[in-house]
């Protein structure tokens, strides 16, 4: 699997992403927002070592389901899932190496 460049503006069910198999980075933001658009190279860096992981980027918004059921306030916010179980979660990541300290932790 690879980088995921584009913002999905139609977001999965919560349930859906609950059932995804294996290893799977759920990332909320917005195309419009400059926290979001500095964490691009970190994430691209982090996810280039982790070729196995999923990549899910979404356009969060207030009122969309899906951010609100992972309790996203600010963007960019990376929730690390394996096998639909969060096993971490990162919040404005400033760093690649915590990026990809996290994934390691689910592309196992």
């Amino acid at each position: 699997m690879a980088l995921t460049t584009d913002y999905a503006q139609t977001e999965p069910k919560r349930q859906e992403v609950d059932a995804l198999p294996g290893a799977t980075l759920v990332e909320f933001g917005s195309p419009w927002c400059g926290w979001c658009r500095r964490a691009q190279p970190l994430i691209a860096q982090a996810l280039a070592a982790h070729s196995g992981v999923r990549h899910i980027k979404i356009a969060d918004a207030s009122g969309r389901r899906l951010g609100r059921s992972y309790g996203v306030k600010l963007w960019p916010t990376l929730v690390f899932l394996r096998d639909g179980k969060e096993t971490a979660r990162l919040v404005r990541p400033d760093k690649s190496a915590e990026i990809s300290d996290a994934l390691a932790k689910i592309d196992g």
